[in-house]
């Protein structure tokens, strides 16, 4: 496969980036002890967010929701089915179909989530609103539906190319993802530690007795995170995923995903806990042919700073890969690294192995 392989070393302060079912940050046992982790879900969605509001044209359009019911009714009338009322039963039947109506809702809703792009509610829309004209009682579109849905397109979802999705109603509308991630580790042994806070009463007398208003414990780690991300430029460009777009639209896709998978960051504690940094390093590279290799194993014996956790963990990144390289004969037609390269000319110069 044609792959794009991205390596980030990122260290972040005070945080709780990825939390637990008790609020706690994550972590894993790697290397036989306990590092800090994020998982590769809440990567992704910090993804898909950061594109959408802060790369325009980078096709990111999906939404993951189980309100697609008014969506649907409201592209029916676009394309010509003007009672509301018809809109609104043949919107239910079709998302019923995708993704089967929740019968105990009291809105309209499907029972699980659904990831759908604006364009294919309007493409499915459009070729329902057209057999309902010629048979205004047809239910033939039910039998269609597969065949609508393959019609539809990514054209602006470009996420959902990427990171894939699975619909069991609907077998036509799963998607394998293009973009592969694996759950990012602390380079380091990480323990999580406590913070206790105190909240004042403004409204209690300074003479009283100076005992806080409320108090409590949160839980937070610091760490060197390696993530690993990598593209298949390959499926990236099948007739089921962007083969509809041009050489440009997809390089333009390709770039807006290196970009937003360097500079997005998990949300949690976003205002309580700041944490966001840049990464401080990032090996790109580009193979023709080959498989995804990440390099989590440069840090399987946990880094130990002699003057900072970062540097230590650059060059035990680097040796890893030089070593990996040796040994098995892996190719890489390119390789760009930031620093040594501005974040403009990385995800330049990457993008334009898209052909």
């Amino acid at each position: 496969m044609k792959l794009i392989e991205l390596h980030i070393l990122q260290s972040f302060p005070v945080s709780c980036l990825n939390r637990d079912d008790v609020g706690s940050p994550k972590t894993a046992v790697f290397g036989g002890v306990s590092r800090a982790r994020l998982s590769s879900q809440s990567l992704k969605r910090a993804i898909r967010e950061f594109a959408q509001d802060n790369l325009p044209g980078a096709r990111f359009g999906g939404e993951r929701t189980k309100l697609i019911v008014q969506p649907l009714a409201a592209a029916l009338k676009k394309h010509g089915v003007a009672d509301e009322k018809t809109a609104l039963e043949h919107a239910k039947n079709i998302a019923d179909k995708l993704a089967k109506l929740d019968a105990k809702a009291e809105e309209p809703k499907v029972g699980t989530l659904t990831f759908l792009a604006p364009s294919e509610i309007d493409s499915i829309a459009q070729q329902v609103a057209a057999l309902l004209k010629t048979d205004p009682k047809s239910k033939e579109y039910e039998k269609s539906l597969d065949k609508f849905c393959k019609n539809a397109g990514l054209l602006d979802g470009a996420d959902i190319a990427l990171f894939g999705r699975m619909v069991a109603s609907l077998p036509s509308l799963t998607l394998e993802g293009a973009a592969m991630f694996s759950h990012a580790l602390s380079t380091h042994k990480s323990d999580n530690d406590l913070d206790f806070f105190s909240a004042v009463d403004d409204r209690k007398p300074k003479g009283d007795d100076a005992g806080a208003g409320m108090i409590g414990t949160l839980e937070f780690s610091s760490a060197v995170y390696y993530r690993y991300a990598a593209l298949n430029l390959d499926l990236l460009a099948d007739a089921d995923h962007l083969a509809k777009l041009s050489v440009a639209e997809r390089r333009q896709v390709v770039a807006a995903f290196i970009r937003a998978t360097l500079m997005a960051v998990p949300g949690a504690r976003k205002n309580s806990m700041n944490a966001h940094t840049l990464p401080g390093f990032v090996l790109g590279t580009y193979k023709s042919a080959g498989q995804p290799v990440q390099l989590i194993n440069a840090f399987e014996e946990p880094v130990r700073p002699k003057s900072g956790l970062l540097a230590e963990s650059i060059a035990a990144l680097k040796a890893h890969n030089e070593s990996l390289k040796k040994t098995w004969d892996i190719k890489c037609d390119a390789e760009l690294a930031i620093p040594d390269v501005t974040f403009n000319a990385f995800c330049e110069g990457l993008s334009q192995h898209v052909i």
